[in-house]
């Protein structure tokens, strides 16, 4: 018979991130019984409520249904006695986010706002440190040039080597997920399949899982700009790097790739309204929305405004070009290299769990 070792602080820190009585969920089955995503066998969520009432910890982190949990909200407003499981769901995915951060340092840091002076002090003093170390740490004289300020060829190089690194400390902890999801949920007799790549990818980029959601329906419309806007923000930068490197940086506004990255950053304020939106408003059906969620949504929001004025002072030729410009590159550290350890990790962890549980046959 299997031992039962309740967490009590952990079931705490889930109902303080949740907004969550606990306690109140009688175990009906409505949640599992809404939920278009839950599989026939071992439903979610209603295992989780009940892991998640008794502080079950060791079964809820590294719990792979966890993230095939879309936070659709059918479950949260379906439920007779509004313990809100979509908001306990997504409270667990945050303190996996803790959990699997490599040091763990990086996962405090990023989940709670009493560290937030830290989280953007970093970003500032290395920045600055480059910068003095290079000597250009200083506001150029004539027409703005970004490249005089931070030389292109030193903002490409440093910035990637410490994306890089903050990659490779994230794939320590993407390691032991897969490790804690094998353990948890076992492939069974059949074993696993070949890893479906192409067909989790498929499932990303068309969203299919959100089609049956019900109580979130502008939902998949906003993550779907702010999910394909954000990736063709990354094609446009990498684009620039290659532009810089062939010489032909800046682009002129008249650039096909120019036109396209502000495409793209019409998307990300389109996805990002609609969610505030929904978020300020429709409280009913979005829950609680954690620090977490937030910081998310402003560290985006900031990045891409930056950026177009970042672009509007080159082209307008504005004297606080260059403080723009800084600030800019402390949102690119913000969002790029903190990612894998805020809420946008998901990208990483919702990918793995998707790649282990369609190898494991769990649809």
């Amino acid at each position: 018979m299997e031992d039962i070792k309740p967490d009590i602080g952990f079931k705490r820190k889930l109902s303080r991130l949740s907004g969550s009585q606990l306690n109140q969920c009688m175990q009906c089955g409505t949640c599992s019984a809404v939920c278009s995503l839950a599989p026939a066998e071992r439903p979610f969520p209603r295992k989780e409520m009940i892991w998640s009432g008794w502080g079950l910890k060791e079964k809820l982190i590294g719990n792979v249904d966890i993230w095939l949990c879309h936070q659709c909200g059918d479950c949260s407003t379906s439920c007779p006695r509004d313990v809100k499981p979509a908001d306990v769901i997504s409270a667990v995915r945050q303190l996996s986010y803790q959990q699997y951060a490599r040091p763990r340092f990086l996962g405090r840091l990023l989940s709670d706002p009493a560290w937030l002076p830290l989280a953007v002090a970093i970003p500032v003093m290395v920045i600055i440190a480059i910068l003095s170390l290079a000597g250009t740490f200083r506001i150029p004289d004539g027409p703005v040039d970004y490249s005089a300020f931070f030389p292109h060829g030193l903002l490409n190089g440093s910035f990637s080597a410490i994306t890089l690194f903050f990659y490779l400390l994230a794939s320590l902890g993407i390691g032991r997920f897969w490790k804690d999801m094998k353990k948890q949920t076992p492939p069974g007799e059949a074993g696993m399949k070949r890893l479906p790549v192409f067909k989790v990818l498929g499932e990303i980029l068309s969203h299919s899982n959100f089609s049956g959601c019900g109580s979130r329906k502008p939902g998949k419309a906003a993550h779907m700009l702010l999910f394909f806007g954000f990736a063709l923000l990354i094609l446009v930068t990498l684009y620039a790097i290659w532009a810089t490197w062939a010489h032909h940086y800046p682009l002129p506004i008249s650039n096909p790739m120019k036109i396209v990255g502000n495409v793209a950053s019409l998307m990300i304020y389109t996805g990002l309204g609609i969610m505030i939106w929904q978020r300020l408003f429709n409280k009913s059906v979005f829950g609680k929305s954690a620090y977490s969620d937030w910081l998310l949504l402003i560290s985006i929001g900031l990045l891409t405004l930056s950026g177009t004025l970042v672009q509007l002072a080159r082209f307008g030729d504005w004297s606080a070009a260059y403080h723009l410009y800084f600030f800019h590159l402390v949102a690119v550290w913000f969002v790029i290299m903190y990612l894998p350890f805020t809420k946008l990790g998901h990208l990483f962890y919702r990918t793995t769990a998707l790649l282990y549980a369609r190898s494991t046959g769990r649809k």
